[in-house]
């Protein structure tokens, strides 16, 4: 009998409860619905963040089976389907390292329900458990009114996918990366692949290929996020309901929808039916639409799972050569990462959920790396979802920039189509402040410090530092009022390499200065530049910036 560890899941932590041995008192309890092991991945690799695991249990027979049934030829081009090869082959993209900030989404067939806290877009998970008693409150028994039946009201009747990119634009965002397919199984492209699509059922529209024409016509790099590894196991009944459903053959053991759903049926062969159409969807995106970024959840964070990763990396890189394109793959965790060490990625950008502590960097990290971080209380919309302000999101935009990443904004459109107008506002704010301040984002990179805190407590005036062209750039928290003195520049610490100039962004003119053994002390005008967002940068330059700063005064 194989050991399964029994996962309990929710986007902010994951408790794993191991189960080491079945008592013969419980022989008889079938295990119908197994969930993933960790695959190699154990807790004295899990250092400050989470390596919740949410893929197939997979075996390397299953895996090898999968990968051999993938007809499609790989793509001809110098990398092969190997770590070494990989390695050999890969540059994070050139306009990657400059683009710092992102759109990411959270829409489909989940946003009908748009029901929140704790479900949104993972609401086919919880409304066979926790939330069926809302389910069967709005939309009927679940036996006759099942996910399935949210398909044909995800109408995405009132969609402008050109309004939607002149909006993203308009947000100062460089590249948009919507959801190809989350971990209910819907892909929202045409595809031939899989009936269970937008183009044939709800929408009946082809999501990603209209919305990634209107992105581009922008003049932004896009993107496809693909969560459907986690599909295998995602859905795990009540056992009454699982009972129910199953005597009757109705909704998740419909015959019609099995494939759809991957409950009825968690054997080998269809384990291994599974992958390979995973590997399938995967080519197809690639050819289809080009993505500059091919992003991966969770689920493909285990080590079993490596041949077909590798395919999927080798067959788009070598695509990407043909078209003389500049593409990555981003993944969690140590999914490309062999050696299960994150700081040692192949081939991939590695990507943080949420910003800050205890998921995201805490100080400056080396390497490609973002950051995907929601727009409000959920990823997927929900009608009680809340919405934070520009100021809080450029907050954490500009935190993850003096830390070297690159931020990744998750909105949550509705089912319909539209982006609600809180969500709007965010983004034409964070748009707004862009246009001043977008010199100190845009292309620069992280200084050998990214922050300096004067005074205790939330109140207390910061500076994130980010560097440019021989400029450093100093944002600050508040207006700092008649004076700015930042600490960390002090004449002993960062001399003047050649003579200082300091401009505010937004103002016309240089600034008076001086500098000595207490920092730089710089004269600010009475009127304070536009943007809209009480954040406002000054750019220093003519500074020995190779200079030792002292250490930051903050936890970073």
């Amino acid at each position: 009998m194989r050991q399964f560890s029994r996962f309990f899941f929710c986007r902010a932590a994951i408790t794993v409860v191991m189960l080491a041995s079945v008592p013969p008192l419980f022989a008889a309890v079938a295990v119908e619905l197994p969930k993933p092991d960790r695959g190699g991945v154990t807790s004295a690799m899990s250092g400050p963040y989470d390596y919740g695991v949410m893929g197939p249990p997979a075996t390397p027979a299953i895996v090898a089976a999968a990968d051999h049934a993938v007809t499609k030829p790989m793509a001809k081009g110098p990398v092969e389907p190997t770590w070494d090869s990989l390695q050999k082959n890969y540059s994070t993209p050139s306009w990657f390292n400059d683009a710092k900030f992102g759109i990411f989404m959270h829409w489909g067939v989940y946003s009908v329900a748009a029901h929140g806290p704790s479900a949104a877009e993972w609401y086919e998970k919880h409304m066979y458990a926790g939330d069926r008693a809302w389910h069967e409150q709005n939309f009927g028994p679940i036996d006759k009114f099942g996910y399935k039946d949210l398909i044909p009201l995800f109408t995405a009747a009132k969609w402008d996918p050109d309004a939607w990119a002149l909006l993203f634009k308009k947000s100062g965002a460089k590249f948009v990366v919507p959801t190809a397919e989350h971990h209910d199984n819907f892909a929202n492209w045409d595809s031939d692949v899989t009936p269970f699509n937008a183009k044939k059922m709800g929408p009946k529209r082809d999501l990603i290929g209209d919305l990634a024409a209107a992105v581009r016509k922008q003049g932004l790099k896009f993107g496809v996020s693909n969560h459907g590894m986690e599909n295998f196991t995602f859905v795990n009944p009540a056992n009454d309901l699982n009972t129910q459903l199953k005597d009757e053959k109705a909704d998740l053991y419909d015959p019609a929808w099995a494939v759809f759903y991957n409950v009825a049926d968690r054997g080998d062969a269809a384990m291994t039916r599974f992958l390979t159409d995973w590997v399938n969807r995967n080519l197809e995106l690639i050819d289809k639409y080009q993505p500059d970024i091919l992003w991966f959840d969770n689920g493909v964070n285990l080590r079993v799972l490596d041949p077909l990763k590798l395919h999927v990396a080798a067959y788009y890189y070598n695509r990407a050569k043909e078209w003389g394109k500049e593409v990555s793959i981003s993944t969690k965790f140590n999914a490309y990462a062999p050696s299960n060490d994150d700081t040692k990625q192949i081939g991939a950008i590695l990507d943080f959920e949420k910003s800050g502590a205890p998921r995201g960097p805490q100080a400056i990290r080396p390497g490609p790396w973002l950051v995907d971080d929601p727009i409000g209380s959920t990823w997927g919309y929900s009608t009680n979802m809340t919405v934070a302000s520009a100021g809080t999101v450029l907050g954490k935009l500009i935190d993850t920039v003096s830390k070297g990443g690159n931020y990744l904004l998750n909105i949550s459109p509705m089912a319909d189509g539209t982006i609600p107008q809180a969500q709007q506002t965010t983004l034409l704010g964070i748009g707004a402040w862009l246009d001043v301040n977008g010199e100190a984002i845009y292309g620069t990179r992280a200084w050998t410090k990214n922050i300096e805190t004067t005074g205790p407590g939330r109140g207390a005036l910061s500076y994130h530092f980010t560097t440019k062209g021989g400029a450093l750039y100093a944002i600050s928290s508040a207006w700092p009022g008649a004076q700015a003195v930042i600490t960390s520049l002090a004449k002993d610490a960062v001399p003047a390499q050649d003579k200082i100039k300091v401009e505010l962004l937004g103002h016309d003119g240089a600034l008076e200065y001086t500098q000595d053994a207490a920092g730089l002390k710089i004269t600010l005008p009475a009127d304070r530049p536009p943007g809209g967002a009480n954040y406002f940068t000054l750019k220093i330059s003519g500074l020995d910036l190779h200079s030792s700063p002292p250490p930051a005064t903050a936890k970073q």
